[in-house]
Order: structure tokens, then sequence, then C-alpha cells
């Protein structure tokens, strides 16, 4: 007898003991019990359609079965679990894998450092190695940025909730538009302007730091001439470019790195979520050999490297990276959901947006939270994105049966042509948009 053959169904414990920082619990109230590729099982036996597959971490699915059986035949040898950055036969399999599998076919050099185990702590060894080798203490960060919950990473981060959590000041990062924020115009037009003029208040940044496909920021996607002009920016004036390759890389937009397309050759990349290809904890920075300039234990922490995530890593680089059949997989289910995704907005006037198995339909957020709610209604679990929670996001495992991503895209639809169908949850707001931002904002 096992855990789950009594699994409890009320959630009265968890309301009673853990904490009010809790949210998806709430977005998706039941007690869930199993979970096998793309699909959740709950207490009550229902099953749902994953699309959210952990915010990413899961592009895999649950409990693939072939890192299942690698992850099991090294546990039950008693391979080792914890050695901080002790060699280990996990750690040393994994590195050569990722050389041979992503690195080598394309032609990147990185040097590769294991830092603490989740995204944050990659994005904080990041930018803290930018700071010195460059000997500048700004970073530049773009708006509706997503990069981590610590300090180093909140101040990165656009939104206004989560960075009013940290309590304190938030210093050291310039703000600039990302890709569309000011409508039709180039957006670097503008960071060339700034940079280039010495009053103009904004000095010249260690890096910038970017994802290609801001994600929680409401699935916002840099074009590649955008990219491109970034890139080359950052070269002229001597400062790094970081790409947060956490949530869209590991094939989640087609390629194993999601600025693949544009030709970038960032200096510094981070990685996590996916990378494990089993949801352990696991992250990574990768940077070019001559910026590797820390002092042995500079950098460190307790879960660096977590050995299990080495092994699951290593075996899912094998399955899935070995030729080119995920990224054509990946590039032919994003075409359906494209489809469906401009039909959906087509019927309800709605903008879509994004590139991959990464998409966003942008209802407005009282519609996109009560489309995840009746879409959990009907078995299929799927996330808001978006400063305001404005976005329907899907995100399913990169490797669902063309199927069943159908049958969760029937689901959604559904979903989403009955919260259209109801009298709007909102009253029109009397005041400009623009101004009724800023006064929710001051609590006006």
């Amino acid at each position: 007898m096992t855990l789950l053959d009594h699994a409890p169904t009320d959630l009265a414990p968890v309301r009673r003991l853990e904490s009010e920082v809790r949210s998806y619990v709430r977005s998706f109230p039941t007690v869930f019990t199993k979970a096998v590729g793309p699909h959740l099982f709950d207490a009550r036996g229902r099953r749902y359609i994953d699309f959210f597959a952990g915010a990413g971490a899961l592009n895999y699915g649950h409990n693939e079965p072939h890192l299942k059986a690698a992850l099991l035949e090294y546990l039950t040898a008693d391979g080792v679990t914890h050695s901080l950055d002790m060699a280990t036969a996990a750690r040393i399999r994994f590195l050569e894998t990722f050389e041979r599998r992503v690195l080598l076919p394309r032609d990147l050099p990185y040097k590769v450092m294991l830092p603490g185990p989740t995204g944050t702590n990659a994005v904080e060894a990041a930018v803290k190695l930018a700071r010195k080798v460059t000997g500048r203490p700004t970073v530049l960060a773009f708006t509706n940025a997503f990069h981590g919950m610590t300090l180093g990473s909140l101040a990165l981060t656009g939104n206004a909730s989560k960075r009013a959590g940290a309590g304190v000041p938030l210093h050291h990062v310039a703000r600039m538009p990302f890709a569309g924020y000011l409508g039709e115009g180039d957006t670097i037009d503008h960071l060339e302007r700034l940079l280039g003029d010495p009053s103009s208040g904004v000095d010249v940044p260690a890096a910038f730091i970017l994802e290609t496909v801001q994600a929680e920021g409401g699935v916002n996607v840099a074009s590649d001439p955008w990219l491109k002009r970034l890139a080359a920016f950052a070269r002229r004036i001597g400062a790094l470019l970081i790409v947060d390759d956490i949530q869209v890389g590991c094939g989640r937009t087609g390629p194993f790195f999601s600025f693949e397309p544009a030709g970038l050759r960032p200096d510094i990349v981070c990685l996590s979520k996916s990378l494990s290809g089993y949801g352990l904890p696991f992250s990574a920075v990768l940077m070019r050999s001559e910026l590797d300039q820390w002092s042995p234990g500079e950098h460190n922490g307790t879960f660096r490297g977590f050995n299990p995530a080495c092994v699951t890593a290593a075996a899912a680089l094998d399955r899935f990276w070995s030729d080119g059949a995920l990224t054509a997989d990946v590039q032919r289910r994003a075409a359906l959901a494209a489809g469906r995704f401009e039909a959906m907005g087509a019927r309800h006037g709605c903008p879509v947006r994004g590139r991959g198995l990464i998409r966003g339909l942008v209802t407005g957020p009282a519609r996109a939270s009560a489309i995840s709610r009746a879409a959990f209604e009907r078995g299929l679990i799927i996330e808001t994105a978006g400063p305001e929670g404005e976005v329907v996001k899907l995100l399913p495992p990169l490797t669902i049966d063309d199927g069943v991503l159908a049958e969760g895209l029937d689901r959604l639809e559904a979903a989403v042509d009955a919260v259209f169908d109801r009298p709007p949850a909102e009253a029109p707001r009397e005041m400009p948009e623009v101004t009724a931002r800023i006064a929710a904002r001051v609590g006006a």
C-alpha cells in the first residue's frame, strides 16, 4: 500500500496549515495524485490535460518513462545524491552529454557553471559574473521581464506586485522598452539614443539581460532583427548579452535554445526548468570561456549540480536531442496550436502571440482568469500571464500526442466561448486606460 492508495481529497489541511502565499492550489483546487505524460489525475480519479507543464519545467511530460528508468536505476544502485561540486559519475556524464548533444553541434564553446538548483540561482550568478568581469554595476533589463524572486533577480523583474514583495529598494538596474513595447517603433533606436547621450542619466551597463519570449510577462515575442540589433549594440558598447532561456529554452520554441533562429551567440545563457527533463531542480549558467573569471568557491551553493537531476538531464539529452525529430514535432504541433489560437482570437477580437509551443490569447484580466477556471471545470490545466494576468498562456509538454493536443484545444475553445458568451465581469472604465492603470498602481 502506498500514499496514493488512500490519498486525501479534502483541501482543508492546506487551508489550515499552508501559508497564504500559495497560489496555484487556488486556481486548481483539487488534490493531484498521479501524473503521466500530458495528463494529471486527482484523488477522485478525474483526468486533466496539462497545458501548464510545471510552468515549463516538464517539456517532456510527467514521469517520462526513459528518464524515470535512468533515475530509478541510479537511486537503487546507491548513486551519490548530494555532493556539492565534488566530481561524481552523474555530474561528469551530464557535462559530457551536454557538450556532445548541445554545445558541439551548435559550435558553442561555453564553460558550464552549475549554481544553486533553481532558475533564479542561475540569474543571480549570471549578473554577478557580468558585474565582476566588466567592473560596471548596472544591468539593463526590459519592460515586462521576469527573471526570478530572489533580490538580485527581482530587481531585474518588471512586475510591480512581485517587486513590492521585496520590502527594500531594488537597485543597480536600468529598464528599457522590450520589442514592441512602444508600438510600431523599434525600441533599439530609443535604447541607442539614451545610452549614446552622456546626459541621459542612464549608465552604460555591465550587461543586457532578456528573454527572447517573455513568458510570465505576457508571451511577448522579440523578432530576430530586434535581437540581432541588440546583440550588435551590446558588442559596440562592451556590454555582455545574457539570455535567460529558463522558460523558453530546452526546445520550447523548437530548437534547443530559443535564440538559435536569430543566429545569436550570447555571452552568458541561463538554463533551468526543463534542463533536468524530469521536473527535478537543476540549473546551469553557460559562459564564454574568457568570462570564467571566478575564484574557487567565490559563488557556491549547497545543492549545486544536484546529481539525480544530472542523471535525468543526460538521459533527456540522449533521448530527445540526438537528432532534429523533437524540433520538427514542436514546429508541427505549434502550427496546429497557432491555427486554433488565431481562430479563437479572430472570433472574439483578441490579439494572439507566441512562438513554438508557447502561445498567448490576450483577453483582459477578468476574462483570462475566468477562462482558466472554465478550462479547469472541463478538465484542462492552463494558466494566465501578463502584468495584470490578462493573457491565457498555452504551455503544454513538447511531447504531447497530437490527438491529446487537439482534445485540450477543444476544451480551451469551449472555455473561451463560454466566458465570452457571458456579460463582462468588469464595468467599463470611465477614465482613459493609461490614467486608470496609473491610478490603480498608486491606490487612487
